[in-house]
């Protein structure tokens, strides 16, 4: 697999002489596939929200030796642009413009790659977190990927359109709840389902890496014998989640569940040394698994 680093800079939002980097993207080619993390911005979070819980001595290591902020963490969004044949698809559509003002970038990413959003023929879900969800529409309402078909796995569709989510979800996430409810149901019409195991197009099956939400999915593209794993937020960090996998973090729904999904995600990808990309990992998220005894660590690709 080659990887390329493209940095597109500009200083029309700089406070100094010095231009500001405002979108950057990596670009991955499997056989004829050509795949690109872009830039949707990044988010601020508490730190609780990831590390709340955790085991304080062994977690101030970690903190310190990946230079963690204290109250807030700032974990890049990286959307997936894949094309191949006469298809552009793109997985997930990140935050768009309600959620958060350091996100919701997609936009300017596409414009400096040169594609347009009319011309994605598929957006291919993950999850229905915000950050993941909210730019299926624009300001008003109106679809993003107008031409594009777009699919969600069954089982995570069927979860946040459910009545009963807003009321279960605990009260830090009833924002994502409602959100999430009114996107799909404003959208149901326009989507096709799929399940564990599927291929949902030529060259790109879903695999079910659930616990961060019920119904969380992953996808392994193909071309021949080389492959790669969008993981979306399967592996939501590169600090605890490869150095302590097996601990519970605050960020997943079901921690128990996803700490299990993640230890065996991690066992096989460093096993098999399979490229990975994922949503909230650095230079752009494109890397490999190293285990180191009973932890792993993120290598990203150069």
């Amino acid at each position: 697999m080659q990887i390329t680093r493209r940095h597109f800079l500009t200083s029309a939002l700089a406070t100094s002489a010095a231009p500001q980097l405002l979108w950057a993207s990596t670009q991955a080619q499997l056989g004829n596939m050509q795949i690109d993390s872009l830039s949707d911005g990044n988010l601020t979070l508490p730190a609780a929200f990831i590390l709340g819980g955790m085991p304080t001595d062994e977690l101030a290591t970690i903190v310190a030796k990946y230079g963690l902020q204290a109250g807030s963490l700032t974990p890049p969004c990286n959307v997936t642009l894949l094309r191949y044949a006469d298809r552009k698809v793109i997985f997930d559509v990140g935050a768009g413009p309600d959620f958060q003002p350091t996100a919701g970038k997609l936009a300017s990413a596409f414009d400096a790659l040169g594609v347009s959003a009319d011309e994605i023929t598929d957006v291919v879900f993950t999850h229905g977190h915000p950050d993941h969800l909210w730019g299926l529409l624009d300001e008003f309402d109106e679809p993003v990927f107008a031409n594009a078909a777009h699919h969600f796995g069954q089982v995570e569709f069927d979860y946040w359109t459910d009545p009963n989510t807003v009321s279960t979800i605990g009260t830090e996430r009833t924002t994502f709840a409602v959100g999430a409810a009114r996107r799909l149901s404003a959208f149901a019409d326009h989507f096709s389902f799929f399940n564990d195991g599927e291929e949902i197009l030529p060259g790109v099956a879903a695999r079910a890496t659930v616990g961060h939400t019920p119904g969380h999915m992953s996808f392994e593209l193909r071309d021949g014998s080389q492959s790669m794993l969008v993981v979306g937020d399967a592996l939501g960090n590169h600090h605890v989640a490869f150095e302590r996998p097996g601990w519970v973090s605050n960020s997943d729904q079901d921690g128990p569940t996803a700490a299990k999904t993640r230890l065996g995600l991690l066992d096989q990808l460093a096993a098999e040394q399979m490229p990975f990309l994922g949503f909230h990992l650095p230079e752009g998220g494109i890397g490999r698994a190293e285990r180191m005894g009973d932890s792993y660590r993120f290598v990203a690709a150069t």
